[in-house]
């Protein structure tokens, strides 16, 4: 990290709005939250994973909830609470900014943490074919990730109710707003009405609601610290209005991901998601909170290349995973057990009723009812009657059990 002879400005001056330009005060500070962002993406990787491989274990099983019983499962989810909490945590020592693009970490350790459970016996020009391109998008994730810690704002502002106020009313924040909420508008006019269910104007609602997301978590989590270090915030009416948006923005954006997930692959949705979310949250702190305010043109440029570095390499990743065969929804006439090929001469197409095949979960045919008995239609040869008049080519004969 950039200490007070990086360039930055020594001096502990209070700046602007009490947002102080002190690398030493920013410095640890900065640390400190890019670290918790570090640590949370990290341990959120581990438990969704360890909760996805107690669902897989599980798969069999005929109670649909038996995973609420094994320790792996409950591991997780303590885990994913640690973790979340961890992500919450740094958004109060650290720039919006610096701490939004830290989420490619849960991409590479998911990366890393996949090929472990996998367990599958590669030869070593197969297991560096099939995952190079892993190997690539982690490599690149973690430099994206080194510049973007690096290089990432050195803003320091202590959360209070009077400057968050300040910065809500603010003309640049306002006028974001209104050009977002036009945006958003638009775009769920075209979602809605005219079924542009594209993954693109998907993940933007997404992306909009989640730059709102995070301005009201990082405003409550500071306003938090600021309490805890002994100045009262939570009797502000700010506070309540923060966090009464954090949810509801948090609630849609979980809704709107929902339903990309029905229509899109995950990969997709990861990566797509990643970059437009880190670039919408992105402008909205450096909108909001001024997060790039004072910062030199070489600081930011690293900052937006460590940006796009780190973009590459989720994108290499999630690109690198298998697609899931897609199901079909019929049953192919030749592969069904005991059905005959159409082709066939003189055979019947009807499979016999006293083989073991079965459709969906019935198992026997023997135990229903008489009437659900399917009927035979056995072809018979062409017969001509006396008078040359051709009988029809085929009879139906009433099944019975007895048969």
């Amino acid at each position: 990290m950039r200490r007070a002879g990086s360039g930055r400005g020594a001096g502990p001056g209070p700046g602007v709005g009490g947002r102080g330009r002190a690398g030493s005060a920013a410095g640890p500070e900065n640390l400190i939250g890019a670290l918790l962002a570090i640590f949370g993406h990290l341990v959120s990787s581990i438990a969704l994973n360890l909760q996805k491989y107690s669902h897989i274990r599980l798969a069999g099983s005929k109670d649909p909830r038996a995973y609420f019983i094994t320790k792996t499962w409950w591991s997780g989810l303590l885990l994913l609470v640690l973790g979340e909490l961890g992500v919450f945590s740094s958004y109060a020592f650290a720039p919006l900014s610096l701490i939004v693009p830290l989420s490619a970490v849960s991409v590479v350790a998911s990366a890393i943490i996949g090929i472990i459970f996998i367990k599958e016996k590669w030869k070593p020009k197969e297991f560096l074919r099939r995952y190079v391109l892993s190997f690539i998008g982690c490599g690149l994730a973690v430099v994206g990730t080194y510049l973007l810690v690096t290089f990432g704002p050195n803003s320091h502002e202590k959360m209070t109710a009077e400057n968050i106020t300040r910065h809500l009313v603010s003309w640049p924040f306002l006028l974001y707003m209104l050009v977002e909420i036009i945006v958003f508008c638009l775009l769920l006019y075209f979602y809605k009405e005219r079924n542009a269910n594209y993954i693109v104007i998907i993940l933007l609602l997404v992306a909009l609601l989640g730059s709102m997301t995070v301005v009201t978590v990082k405003a409550v989590a500071g306003m938090m610290l600021v309490s805890i270090q002994g100045t009262l915030q939570l009797d502000s009416p700010i506070f309540y209005i923060m966090l009464v948006c954090m949810i509801a923005t948090a609630v849609y954006q979980a809704t709107f991901l929902a339903q990309a997930s029905q229509l899109y692959d995950s990969a997709q949705i990861s990566s797509i998601g990643y970059i437009l979310s880190t670039t919408a949250a992105i402008s909205a702190g450096a909108t909001f909170y001024l997060d790039f305010m004072g910062e030199d043109v070489l600081h930011i440029c690293m900052f937006a290349l460590g940006c796009l570095i780190a973009f590459l390499g989720v994108f290499l990743i999630t690109r690198n995973r298998k697609k899931p065969v897609p199901f079909e929804p019929y049953i192919s006439m030749d592969a069904m057990p005991g059905m005959q090929n159409m082709h066939d001469k003189g055979i019947a197409v009807q499979p016999e009723l006293k083989a073991s095949f079965s459709y969906g979960a019935l198992e026997n045919n023997d135990s229903m009812p008489e009437i659900y008995t399917p009927a035979t239609l056995p072809i018979v040869q062409e017969q001509h009657g006396p008078k040359g008049v051709s009988a029809p080519p085929y009879r139906v004969l009433e099944h019975s059990k007895k048969e």
